[in-house]
């Protein structure tokens, strides 16, 4: 695979391991933005989190999130979240669904739409001394549990993908889970711990890829021995057959790195496919290749597209403007990238959209992060679209009311 490393990459810089910084994209005026509007209110505060989840129903009526009553600490296991949905045809008017004992502010409760379905939603919960999945019927109401907690779904929605959010915890706040405790808290490489399945028909587990078995794999970095290792980020390829997790590490001094991998989706023909020491954000753009925030000896830190298969070196992606790390996905038909950009200099956060054709940014707002925000309870955009690729629903701060969802119209933009 991409053998190369460079050990200086490995970095702590950045909310999501990435350079936390600008884009080279001009503040549009006003009246040049797409319309936003708000979607949620205070004085209860709302948001969906991670940008790679089905947020939107498939007729992209109903959109997902989350509630709470405080901001600016972390939640302790008993502090709940409500879960529900707003219908846009209806004045945005929120529905209830449930509740949650089992979220993080970076990524909440896994909260997302079964791949397929109309109708049934899914998100983590506690129950007692073990973490779950509820699944939900929208229209009946009726719901039933997984035995373990979910990180990803295939696109048929029969299996999920999961990692040890306990040990999440430990390592990074922002996304694991309080009120459980690691049984391999104190073994920095465990042989039982690490990607597992689920089936969401039978709720049968099976261990995929553990950590110990991840450190075979490629060339071991000088820190490995003092850092406590664990996977992150898990997201099965558009067909399914394949999946990625990005395996890290944290030493006692705070150091991290990561490291890209993908496996077929029953664990075997593990691939390294970015060994550097840092990956960040990334995205399938289709079954085979994959877009991914690194640091690579062409361009640097940028994104990048990699080929799953190992055959083509990674290949810069926006190199003259897309220079900082974000969040981002394809719009339907892969011709633009979604993508935003932590706070700059002012705090200000852009969402924006990358045409692959032509490598333009066009801007989607510009929207004010206040200082509070920061840490473990950032608010980060984490730009979500809808089916037909014509809206996108972000998070954040800047109206005055907490932490909200807004609805960006980009019909004039996408056509």
């Amino acid at each position: 695979m991409f053998a190369t490393r460079r050990h200086f990459l490995r970095s702590s810089v950045g909310p999501g391991l990435g350079l936390a910084g600008a884009i080279a994209l001009p503040a549009a005026a006003a009246d040049a933005l797409p319309p936003v509007r708000p979607l949620t209110r205070g004085p209860r505060f709302h948001w969906f989190s991670y940008y790679d989840k089905l947020e939107f129903d498939p007729t992209g009526r109903y959109v997902l999130g989350m509630e709470v009553s405080f901001e600016h600490r972390l939640p302790t296991a008993t502090d709940p979240v409500r879960v529900g949905m707003v219908d846009t045809a209806d004045n945005d008017r929120w529905i209830d669904l449930g509740e949650s004992y089992a979220w993080c502010w970076q990524q909440g409760c896994m909260l997302q739409w079964l791949p397929g379905s109309d109708r049934e939603v899914v998100w983590n919960d506690r129950d007692g001394n073990w973490f779950v999945c509820r699944v939900l019927d929208t229209r009946t109401g009726v719901s039933r549990s997984i035995p373990y907690p979910i990180y990803a779904l295939s696109p048929n929605g029969h299996t999920a993908i999961g990692c040890n959010f306990s040990r999440l915890w430990d390592v990074r706040p922002g996304y694991g889970y309080p009120g459980l405790t690691d049984p391999d808290s104190d073994n920095p490489t465990p042989a039982d711990s690490g990607v597992y399945s689920v089936d969401l028909r039978t709720g049968e587990q099976r261990l995929l890829v553990s950590v110990a078995q991840v450190l075979k794999l490629g060339e071991p970095f000088p820190d490995w021995g003092q850092a406590k290792h664990y996977f992150i980020h898990l997201l099965f390829s558009p067909d399914g057959k394949r999946f990625i997790a990005l395996h890290r590490w944290r030493t006692p001094q705070k150091h991290a790195g990561t490291r890209m991998l993908t496996a077929n989706a029953d664990g075997s023909e593990l691939r390294l496919i970015d060994a550097n020491g840092l990956t960040s954000h990334f995205i399938w753009r289709d079954e085979r290749y994959i877009l991914a925030w690194s640091d690579q000896p062409s361009h640097g830190k940028r994104f990048y597209l990699f080929d799953d298969r190992g055959e083509h070196a990674p290949e810069p992606v926006g190199p003259d403007v897309m220079l900082a790390d974000g969040h981002c996905t394809y719009l339907p038909g892969n011709t633009w990238i979604l993508n935003d950009s932590y706070p700059d200099r002012q705090r200000n956060q852009h969402p924006f959209l990358y045409e692959v054709a032509t490598a333009r940014c066009v801007p989607l707002g510009h929207f004010h992060s206040p200082p509070e925000y920061t840490g473990e309870w950032r608010v980060d955009t984490h730009p979500r679209f809808s089916p037909d690729g014509k809206k996108v629903v972000i998070d954040s701060p800047h109206g005055g009311n907490g932490r909200q969802m807004y609805l960006i119209d980009i019909a004039g933009i996408v056509g």
